[in-house]
């Protein structure tokens, strides 16, 4: 799930930075870039790969 959600988060930071939109510091695209990688680590660490069932 976090890795969809980094994609998404990749696919606006191109977006902010190939339309040259003027945004706010808290949502250029190096931030947004920069959560995405966040999620993309959590997910790679099996953050948010399921719930785990314990007997």
């Amino acid at each position: 799930m976090l890795g969809i959600v980094a994609a998404v988060l990749f696919f606006v930071a191109f977006l902010i930075n190939a339309t040259d939109l003027g945004t706010n510091d808290v949502f250029s695209s190096t931030n947004v870039m920069l959560l995405g990688l966040m999620c993309l680590a959590l997910q790679v660490a099996g953050v948010g790969a399921g719930l785990a069932r314990r007997r």
